[in-house]
């Protein structure tokens, strides 16, 4: 009887212990899920590594930093998977000094998004050893640094254009003091020299003596003139001009400067928006742009290709130029580019462009880039230069285009007509330049204009605002969506829709592809304000 009853009681003490163990059991599993939940729901990334640099665990906020979604797109995968090719050498020469010492604090790396996109992050971890002492995980916390990183590039940016602004300021201040007392001794010297000259006897020996003076005394006149114009000092008689007008005057000149290995071509805009210029500066722009690329090119056949164009400029693109004030407004900008075949130029050279008489030839060249930079930027213009040491190099002039209401009433010819009044235009065209162009003359006719660089985007415009637009000029050939197609869509849309072709192609090779489908007019490309005007007029007198 005694033996049952300390079994009994044994046994209510092991079922008390087992309940106890369970009960434990249970409160460890809800102790481990509220960490698990607690460490999934927080809001730095982590990730665990094993002694391979292989993942054992991230939590969400890791995820949602590298777009992933599942735990099983990231688990077993090596970290090196994840980090930019540029920045897996790092990674290398990092992880064992992290083994080594325990600790980092601030290590930053360039991740891989899911999608792939890049994200900066900063890495803070410590190591796990086991009993004898070696490495059993790494644990790592990211903190995304991204904008941070991208401020401070940007921040960067603007001191290094106000660093660069000031010295040309600087050189400029100094190069208008030279030129201004360079001038005065100048003066003397060519007064005296044709006060002597006048003097003496046409067979006197000194007459030619002087004469080579009076040479030397005005080549060295022209380089103050060049000195004053990078000093935005400079003498100028503006006028509206047109940017291509003045190179299509220019071949006969530009031809004897180069070699006859190189080959000049060139891509000019017709109907450009005047701009306010002094036009023997502007030619000094093209002269002095020209020769640099022929002496970029060398004793080698190459290229010089000669551009005239228009385009819009917001901030973002003005901010990238070569010389960035803040003062430059966004808006239209017409521009001047000569690109070459050439050697191009690395950033070094690049740095130093537009410094007063550095050069890479031999020396004693005079001014140069730096005197294209001073006329664009006594033009209110800017400098955009593209090159690859190499691969040849761009540079493009930037100059403010004269609005219709700034241009002499008395030299702008009337393009408007009654039945232009009040009505909107919807312009279509992949060219940038054809469509800056074609809004200015659309707006001189009286138009208002829409503008859309394809098909598809003039289609979604014309379904939101058909009953606003009143006719349709749009390019034939275009990315994306044609203006056969672009047509069609818009027939679709309402069926009276007036649209004006313009093609390179022949009015009748395009004309017949829409006959019977109610194609308004066709104007054939390049095109001027007249031939426009007349094929909308007969469009509107029509309706």
């Amino acid at each position: 009887m005694a033996s049952t009853q300390g079994a009994e009681a044994r046994l209510k003490i092991v079922e008390q212990e087992l309940a106890n163990c369970l009960q434990e059991k249970k409160n460890a599993e809800a102790e481990c899920h509220y960490y698990r939940e607690l460490f999934d729901k927080a809001p730095f990334a982590y990730q665990s590594l094993d002694n391979n640099g292989v993942f054992r665990e991230v939590n969400r906020a890791w995820l949602e930093l590298l777009g992933y979604t599942e735990k099983s797109e990231v688990i077993g995968k090596p970290f090196s998977a994840f980090v930019h090719p540029k920045w897996r050498d790092r990674v290398k020469e990092n992880f064992p000094k992290f083994k080594q010492q325990g600790t980092i604090n601030g290590t930053e790396y360039k991740l891989v998004r899911k999608d792939g996109m890049f994200v900066d992050v900063s890495a803070c971890g410590r190591i796990s050893y086991d009993e004898n002492g070696s490495v059993v995980r790494t644990h790592c916390l990211l903190q995304d640094v991204t904008d941070t990183k991208h401020a401070e590039q940007e921040r960067k940016k603007i001191e290094e254009q106000m660093r660069h602004v000031q010295k040309l300021e600087s050189l400029g201040v100094l190069a208008g003091g030279i030129a201004h007392d360079f001038n005065n001794l100048l003066m003397v010297i060519l007064g005296n020299a044709d006060l002597a000259l006048s003097s003496l006897s046409p067979v006197s020996p000194a007459r030619e003596n002087i004469l080579a003076i009076e040479t030397a005394a005005r080549r060295s006149a022209e380089l103050c003139k060049q000195m004053l114009a990078y000093a935005g000092k400079g003498r100028f008689v503006v006028q509206a001009i047109n940017l291509s007008e003045i190179v299509e005057a220019m071949p006969q000149m530009l031809e004897v400067t180069v070699s006859k290995k190189n080959v000049l071509k060139y891509n000019l805009t017709s109907n450009l928006p005047p701009v306010e210029a002094d036009i023997s500066q502007i030619r000094q722009v093209i002269m002095n742009l020209v020769i640099n690329a022929a002496e970029a090119i060398g004793d080698r056949s190459g290229v010089i290709s000669i551009t005239t164009g228009a385009m819009e400029c917001d901030t973002a693109y003005l901010a990238n130029t070569y010389v960035y004030e803040h003062h430059l407004p966004e808006g239209v900008y017409c521009y001047v580019e000569v690109a070459d075949t050439g050697c191009g130029m690395d950033d070094e050279i690049k740095a130093r462009l537009c410094d007063p008489f550095f050069t890479t030839k031999f020396t004693g060249r005079g001014l140069g880039m730096s005197a294209v930079l001073g006329i664009a930027r006594s033009h209110r213009g800017a400098l955009k230069v593209y090159t690859e040491n190499g691969r040849g190099s761009t540079i493009k002039v930037l100059f403010p285009a004269l609005r219709a209401g700034q241009v002499q009433p008395d030299t702008v010819p009337s393009y408007a007509e009654p039945c232009f009044a009040g009505k909107t235009v919807l312009l279509v065209d992949d060219e940038e330049t054809v469509r800056t162009v074609g809004r200015r003359m659309l707006e001189r006719m009286g138009f208002t204009v829409i503008a859309a660089k394809d098909g598809r985007e003039a289609v979604d415009i014309f379904r939101q605002q058909h009953d606003t637009i009143d006719c349709v000029v749009m390019d034939l050939t275009m990315p994306h969506m044609d203006g056969e197609e672009a047509f069609r869509e818009m027939r679709r849309i309402t069926g009276d829709v007036q649209v004006v072709l313009s093609s390179g192609y022949h009015e009748q090779e395009v004309t017949q592809r829409f006959t019977g489908k109610g194609l308004a007019g066709f104007i054939q490309k390049p095109y001027t304000m007249s031939p426009l005007r007349d094929a909308l007029k007969t469009v509107f007198k029509k309706r």
